[in-house]
């Protein structure tokens, strides 16, 4: 299969590598030092089992989104703000048949991406600790399964994903996958960019865990305001992050670190803004979009 990523950051680099050792046509398209590391001397994907370098005849890569062209699928992973402006890039090189999987933070992607392609569009609840390590040198630290939503081909995905060594589960829930997903990246993600602690450091701090508990209690009320079916396992999904990824710095920790716009605005700042609507407080998750703004803004000059 020919399988594009578009928005080749570590989550795309990652699996784009493990379905590229697997023996699929893997074509990333990135940011230029990426592109200019991969096309010299290939991914280096470095694993918890392996640390491998994965060849340019078996994976090229591109600034180009015209290089998807003959694609059958195509990873979506560029981060929520560039949603609509990506899909806009990508779309008219794509073949009416290709299937677009969107691998993203937040709950509305996959939605959004289909107000801009013709193509279907499936989302995908993605669980993965990985960074770049620097150009062309993605770092995987823990986990790698994803959650499918039902699609003409989820079921052939899910095998294609399984020999890859990716664990994918097909779920006629994904909405309720994916607001448990969001509610992780809330309670965590700005905890960890703000301390610039990874997940294990940042959980053994004092108040950290009760703050958790509150940011989590406002986001399951939006959620079932809004009609969320959420999985039971929410309170143990939210325990296992730290124990399973002890070692990993939030995307949001990383953003900021560089000094980059964070997805800060379909985190937290969604929360609040379902909360507004729905006529549920947030003060917690208010509170923590209202920080990270303002740390955005400093960097950027704005204030």
């Amino acid at each position: 299969m020919k399988i594009a990523v578009m928005g080749a950051g570590a989550v795309g680099c990652y699996y784009g590598a493990m379905l590229a050792r697997a023996g699929h046509e893997v074509v990333l398209i990135g940011r230029p030092q990426h592109v200019e590391a991969i096309e010299r001397d290939g991914l280096r994907l470095q694993a918890q089992q392996f640390d491998e370098r994965i060849d340019p005849s078996q994976l090229t890569a591109s600034v180009d989104p015209a290089a998807a062209s003959g694609a059958q699928l195509v990873l979506f992973c560029v981060k929520s703000p560039d949603t609509e402006s990506a899909g806009a890039a990508i779309g008219p090189h794509l073949a009416a048949d290709t299937l677009v999987l969107t691998l993203q933070n937040g709950v509305d992607n996959a939605e959004r991406l289909r107000g801009v392609i013709a193509q279907e569009v499936a989302a995908a609840v993605v669980y993965v600790a990985t960074e770049m390590a620097g150009p062309g040198h993605v770092l995987h630290h823990g986990r790698g399964e994803l959650v499918i939503e039902p699609s003409t081909r989820s079921d052939a995905l899910a095998r294609t994903f399984a020999a890859a060594a990716i664990p994918t589960e097909v779920s006629a829930n994904v909405r309720g996958a994916l607001w448990a997903k969001l509610i992780l990246n809330c309670a965590y993600n700005v905890l960890s960019a703000i301390s610039q602690l990874p997940y294990g450091r940042l959980v053994a701090s004092a108040g950290v865990r009760a703050s958790i508990r509150d940011i989590v209690a406002e986001c399951t009320a939006v959620a079932q305001a809004d009609g969320v079916s959420l999985p039971p396992d929410l309170e143990l999904a939210v325990r296992r992050i730290a124990e399973t990824m002890p070692g990993q710095y939030s995307s949001t920790a990383q953003d900021v670190a560089r000094g980059k716009p964070s997805e800060i605005d379909h985190l937290n700042g969604f929360v609040v803004k379902r909360g507004e609507a729905l006529g549920v407080a947030t003060p917690a998750n208010r509170l923590l979009h209202t920080l990270v703004k303002l740390i955005e803004d400093k960097a950027s000059g704005a204030i």
